[in-house]
């Protein structure tokens, strides 16, 4: 043990990715935290062995909805929690759009308080912009929430949306009185409307459902949200973004000094529209998977590091309600447990030589370290000593195929099935404890945490 570092927990043989790098190394655990890196693992500490693979931060996937309270038919937070870790996810940012919505502290405290003893993984929450209400932005408790969802367009779960130019301005300035990152569902309700009329109504079929939805919908409201950025100086984080020009327009703001960021899915890094025009309800998302070139503009936007966060919209839905006709048929797909290994998957195949290293320093970075950064969660991301012992062992070379018994998604079915992934999460600590073993298939006690001061007070929600 280098430098009488204490330790409870030795994880062994593996490749660390650190802030500064990959490197080789034995990480040291003691009460839940990160408590150093030494050449050996100390005399009779408890070993775990990461035959060769990456060590990496616990993950975070700061985009999901796992369906709680109201909806959890579809999803609820043992499974939405199970499902994050079987994909090396420790840390999840979950949705407001629940039955009832979180569009209050209160809300958020008694949403908080219900999931406590229930929950695998950390957890914490994007509040609910209420058009109405703006005033709740403007005095936001960030104990609370650091972040509000914004839905400029309307689906079958938003709760409120806000397309209203009035109503959308006074919810930039309200944020950026506080200092709240507005995340954004960046669609023009208003063009959905427009051409909804002129078409007579929805598309009854799916290969015509990216037409019925086009690029020009969340072009426009990506340049509305970059003048409301300009007007206030609000923070804001675009997300799912679908198209080469959503792209250039955030990365162009970006590099002009605004303070707005975007995110990446999964979903479209992975999939063409010619993938839903295909296989129909599986692949239909708000905003919708676009062509191939779009596609290119997103992996190359991740290459440049343009990104911010790499997300997975976990949004479920029964199958039933995927079979329902295409008009009545949610938009939405789980991918929590996918979403690291299909990008990772995505790059190889994209990018065969380029150094392994730097391709999963890239993942942490996306699903990590910025994330981290962004939403305030301290102690998260990164392998440093005083860092939460939230650790992923993650075999890079592993191929394997996606079947429906995989998945621990309560909706029970998976986009990716049949698909080939390269990269397989072996075991996920958090807090220096094992709750996903793949090779055991077993998982851990339910001991997420609230990641709020207000998790620890007594009476409050959270274990601390």
């Amino acid at each position: 043990m280098a430098g009488g570092v204490n330790a409870q927990l030795a994880v062994v043989n593996g490749r660390l990715v650190t802030p500064e790098g990959v490197r080789s190394g034995v990480l040291l655990v003691a009460d839940g935290r990160i408590s150093g890196i030494a050449g050996a693992a100390p005399r009779g500490v408890p070993v775990l062995d990461a035959a060769g693979g990456y060590v990496l931060p616990g993950l975070i996937d700061s985009h999901v909805h796992f369906r709680t309270p109201g909806l959890e038919h579809k999803e609820d937070w043992e499974h939405g929690s199970r499902a994050a870790v079987a994909g090396g996810v420790t840390t999840v940012l979950d949705m407001p759009n629940t039955v009832p919505p979180t569009l209050d502290p209160d809300a958020v405290v008694a949403k908080a308080r219900r999931i406590t003893g229930r929950s695998l993984v950390d957890f914490a929450f994007h509040i609910g912009a209420d058009p109405s209400r703006p005033e709740i932005l403007a005095g936001l408790d960030p104990a609370v929430a650091r972040s509000a969802k914004v839905f400029m367009a309307g689906h079958h779960t938003a709760p409120t949306v806000i397309s209203d130019p009035v109503q959308l301005d006074k919810v930039f300035a309200a944020a950026a009185t506080s200092g709240v990152r507005l995340v954004l569902h960046a669609e023009d309700q208003r063009l959905h409307d427009l051409l909804d009329t002129w078409r007579g109504g929805p598309p009854d079929a799916y290969r015509d459902y990216e037409r019925w939805r086009p690029r020009s919908s969340p072009i426009s409201a990506v340049v509305r949200v970059l003048e409301l950025v300009r007007r206030h100086g609000t923070e804001a984080h675009i997300l799912h973004l679908s198209s080469a020009d959503e792209a250039d327009l955030v990365a162009a703001a970006a590099a002009d000094g605004l303070p707005v960021t975007f995110e990446l899915t999964a979903h479209h890094l992975s999939f063409t529209d010619a993938d839903t025009a295909r296989g129909g309800a599986r692949t239909r998302l708000a905003p919708a998977i676009r062509g191939a070139h779009d596609q290119d503009r997103l992996w190359a936007a991740l290459r440049a590091g343009e990104v911010a966060t790499l997300g997975s919209d976990h949004a479920p839905h029964t199958k039933a309600e995927k079979e329902l006709p295409v008009a009545e048929a949610p938009p939405g797909l789980p991918g929590v447990q996918e979403l690291a290994t299909a990008v990772w998957t995505g790059m190889r195949r994209r990018w065969p030589d380029e150094d392994p290293d730097t391709a999963i320093r890239r993942l942490v970075l996306h699903m990590g370290e910025r994330p981290a950064g962004l939403f305030g969660l301290t102690g998260k991301g990164r392998l440093v000593a005083g860092a939460d012992a939230d650790l992923v062992v993650f075999d890079p070379e592993r191929r394997w195929m996606l079947s429906a018994a995989d998945v621990a998604a309560k909706c029970g079915w998976s986009a990716y099935e049949g698909w080939t992934f390269t990269g397989q999460v072996r075991v996920t600590v958090k807090a220096g404890r094992v709750v996903y073993d793949r090779e055991q298939g077993r998982f851990g006690a339910p001991a997420g945490r609230w990641l709020s001061p207000l998790g620890r007070e007594k009476g409050r929600a959270g274990n601390g």
